[in-house]
């Protein structure tokens, strides 16, 4: 069994106390983790228990800790963001981050940026104060990349989990779709807006079911709602 885990915002005792009890094959955060400590030094009491994996939120940058704590943790290895791993048996993608305007938000202009290198030369050419560009430089760490996403989308995959919505959602994004369909993904499975919208009579025409899993709470790969 896997369990999905919308965002926790810091808080992961609801984690630790149902995996002791239910023990599932593996968790996947949503993203917007915010780390206060290192994950792996977070979910010690779990790490003999089960798989952890997580994708970035767009609050995993807010401060420079949550993201360090993610990213240069022991669990580092565990993020699933651009890439596609088999989890108990399901092969799953990860798409971490949002669309921001600064680097990519379908519909607004085209900023020709396809990666981080690019969006740090672009800033290069625009002088700033130091402290925006610092900002900058952060908040941009969990932007979407197309080279991200493209590169997700020559791969295979049989479920897909992203911080941000597919357009089933009212602030959700046909390129989540499109990301899904190009990838044979039967399920999506997002987080970011801190709900649980019902769906299903959006799953015939995306060709894949989408479900949002909300604030602090947990999905297994059934649908159900363990809290």
């Amino acid at each position: 069994m896997i369990w999905f885990l919308g965002d926790v915002h810091g808080g992961f005792e609801h984690v630790i106390r149902l995996v002791k009890l239910h023990r599932p094959d593996a968790v996947v955060f949503l993203g917007d983790l915010e780390c206060s400590l290192s994950l792996d030094l977070i979910l010690r009491p779990i790490l003999s228990l089960t798989e952890v994996w997580f994708i970035h939120g767009n609050h995993d940058t807010d401060r420079p800790a949550y993201w360090h704590n993610l990213h240069g943790s022991g669990s580092a290895d565990r993020s699933l963001h651009g890439r596609v791993v088999e989890i108990a048996g399901h092969r799953i993608a990860g798409l971490g981050g949002t669309f921001e305007s600064q680097v990519w938000l379908p519909g607004s202009p085209d900023t020709g940026i396809q990666n981080y290198r690019e969006f740090l030369e672009s800033l290069a050419l625009r002088p700033q104060h130091e402290d925006i560009v610092a900002t900058k430089k952060q908040h941009a760490l969990s932007a979407i990349y197309p080279d991200d996403y493209f590169t997700l989308a020559m791969e295979k995959a049989d479920i897909l989990v992203c911080h941000e919505a597919p357009s089933c959602h009212p602030h959700g994004f046909s390129e989540i779709d499109e990301l899904a369909q190009a990838m044979g993904a039967k399920m999506v499975v997002h987080g970011h807006h801190h709900d649980c919208l019902d769906y299903r009579s959006d799953w015939p025409k995306l060709g894949f079911e989408a479900h949002g899993v909300a604030f602090r709470s947990i999905m297994a790969i059934d649908g159900s709602v363990i809290k």
